[in-house]
């Protein structure tokens, strides 16, 4: 399986003024498959270790922190000599060993040439729990499960991505159905690589629930392995009110629905613990339409959202047959896997969105990004009525350049609103021609 993540690796690779990366997402979205992939077909060999269960390797970095020192230490391990201009040295499940973070730091001020990935499922989590960090001297990536059109490239339908990448009207509408097929499948599948593997090889819905099933209960196994005591009970809390919070029909997050009387900050660093695991996305509100849109964020005010439509679709455990029931899937559970869709189309196009809620008024738009100069507004339709009237208030407010309403209705450039299918949108952002 191909991910387009290994283009930007393939950029990081040539950099001038390349740093120590580090790759950061939840558990099982693909971390080390795509570090070890890249490292087969970019590099003369490749150099991996892993933290967790390497103890050998965690006394050497608390030993030294010197480079020349580690890389001989490192090769004796691997058994080989690393040279740093020809060999990729992945260092996995970091967050298991602080030193080792630290140590980037002198990699990149005294062996530059050095290639050195670095990922750790709850890195996130280790970096805010007062980890010495190297700033300045690493750079970041995020990876997401599969967005759609790697999903569409997973099972075999690279010749349908062309022609969403082309723009090709008359192959598009004539395969509408089969687009709107494999968009129910992954809404159902999601995008976690195991459960996108499974699906490829013919198996059984039954199956990929239960696998499904299986993340979900080894995320939770996590909160109890890596989780400060005292935040426990309340990371549990949020975790199970995902579904009932995203089911109202204002699905702004509150706290009042996980015990009477719970306050914000009774629950604030509960909710970072999710968030820096990457378990859950934080969609933060805004009351105005500016550039940057950050400048117009109310941070108090906001959504939660969960990491992969798929496993949201297992929390929620929305039936296996109801693939089956027509386009009933868009519309089940108000709607919100499609949100979730849309969402991580954005977040895979390293697009931040916020939602749009002016003050004391009942209007609000889904999605709202910047892409260069742009301000974007999106409205999700899963249903058979498109009628947007909040994305139309927001129009006439701040007329932007391009209003989007995305559901299962057919391409069409009205006058002010684009009408966009769910199974373009992806295609639809990563071309710049577009906006």
């Amino acid at each position: 399986m191909k991910r387009t993540a290994l283009l930007t690796l393939q950029a990081w690779k040539t950099k001038q003024t390349r740093k120590p990366l580090i790759i950061q997402g939840a558990r099982q979205v693909g971390k080390t498959w795509l570090m070890k992939s890249f490292g087969q077909t970019e590099f003369e060999q490749t150099a991996y270790f892993n933290f967790e269960n390497q103890q050998e390797l965690r006394k050497l970095f608390e030993r030294s922190l010197q480079p020349e020192i580690l890389l001989k230490g490192m090769s004796i391990i691997a058994g080989f000599q690393i040279y740093p201009k020809t060999c990729l040295i992945i260092l996995d499940e970091i967050q298991a060993c602080p030193l080792a973070i630290t140590s980037l730091k002198y990699f990149h001020e005294e062996l530059p040439e050095t290639y050195i990935l670095a990922a750790g499922s709850l890195l996130g989590v280790s970096i805010h729990q007062g980890v010495s960090f190297p700033v300045g001297k690493v750079e970041f990536m995020s990876l997401q499960p599969f967005s759609f059109t790697e999903f569409l490239l997973a099972t075999g339908h690279s010749q349908l991505i062309d022609s969403l990448k082309a723009n090709n009207e008359t192959l598009i509408e004539a395969f509408e159905t089969k687009y709107i097929e494999l968009l129910k499948s992954y809404l159902f599948v999601g995008g976690m690589p195991e459960a996108v593997k499974l699906y490829s090889q013919g198996a059984s819905l039954s199956e990929i629930r239960k696998l499904q099933s299986e993340i979900l209960s080894a995320y939770e196994n996590d909160f109890s392995k890596h989780a400060p005591i005292n935040l426990l009970p309340r990371i549990r809390l949020i975790w199970n009110s995902i579904v009932s919070q995203l089911s109202k029909e204002n699905s702004k997050f509150i706290f009042n629905v996980l015990r009477p009387g719970a306050r914000a900050k009774d629950f604030e660093l509960a909710l970072e613990w999710l968030k820096d695991a990457g378990l859950i996305h934080k969609i933060t509100r805004i009351t105005k339409s500016g550039i940057p849109l950050t400048a117009y964020a109310d941070w108090n005010d906001f959504k939660l959202y969960f990491v992969d439509v798929g496993l949201l679709g297992a929390l929620a455990q929305i039936p296996e047959q109801i693939l089956l029931n027509g386009n009933s899937l868009f519309t089940e559970f108000k709607g919100v896997l499609t949100e979730q869709f849309v969402l991580q189309q954005l977040l895979v196009n390293e697009l931040i969105p916020f939602y749009w809620r002016p003050e004391n008024a009942q209007a609000e738009v889904d999605f709202v990004i910047q892409k260069g100069i742009h301000i974007i507004p999106i409205e999700v339709k899963s249903g058979t009525s498109l009628q947007a009237k909040s994305l139309w208030v927001y129009s006439q407010k701040y007329k932007p350049k391009i209003c989007v309403r995305t559901s299962l209705k057919l391409y069409e450039i009205n006058d002010w609103v684009t009408d966009i299918p769910l199974y373009r949108l992806g295609a639809f952002l990563e071309l710049d021609e577009n906006i």
